[in-house]
């Protein structure tokens, strides 16, 4: 069993996602968005950081995954996102959480199996593999992404790893 921690950073809205990885199944958690107040950048990310402190305390993950920052038209747009990104990561690293990050491309390759998936295909995938009955608001859905997508990475390694030891006939 482990908890991974899917985050979907943003300066005006985080997403976050919990999913319990049990072998090659994924359940359900929690999720959520966290909402930003129009203040300074500052602020705003003070309220990332205590807010992802919290719910790592609150439910011990062990994994944590976040989306990696895309190029957007808007170069500011684009260095708020990091920093929002880098108030979540050290939040997870304060806490002793190994920190994995996905491309946006690759969290939709994993959900949906096309990186040029929209919003809407990933909430009905994600509401489909963990078997909600409704679909997640877009930013927590985008978090549960991000969770799932570290899960079947996870999950692959461990199986090219167990290819290689049972090729070779003994176990590294």
């Amino acid at each position: 069993m482990t908890l991974i921690l899917g985050i979907d950073p943003g300066s005006q809205k985080t997403g976050f996602g919990i999913i319990n990885q049990q072998g090659s199944r994924a359940e359900y958690v929690t999720s959520g968005i966290i909402r930003l107040p129009r203040e300074s950048l500052p602020a705003r990310l003070k309220i990332i950081f205590d807010n992802v402190s919290e719910i790592i305390a609150e439910y011990a993950p062990q994994e944590f995954a976040i989306e990696e920052v895309f190029m957007a038209r808007d170069p500011k747009a684009a260095i708020k996102l990091g920093q929002a990104r880098g108030a979540a990561i050290v939040a997870a690293v304060n806490a002793d959480l190994p920190v994995f990050e996905y491309a946006a491309k690759s969290i939709k390759q994993a959900v949906v199996g096309t990186g040029a998936a929209d919003k809407a295909q990933v909430q009905h995938m994600v509401k489909s593999l963990l078997k909600l009955p409704t679909v997640p608001p877009e930013d927590a859905a985008d978090a549960l992404a991000v969770a799932l997508c570290h899960a079947h990475t996870h999950q692959s390694m461990i199986k090219l790893a167990g290819a290689r030891t049972s090729r070779r006939g003994r176990a590294r």
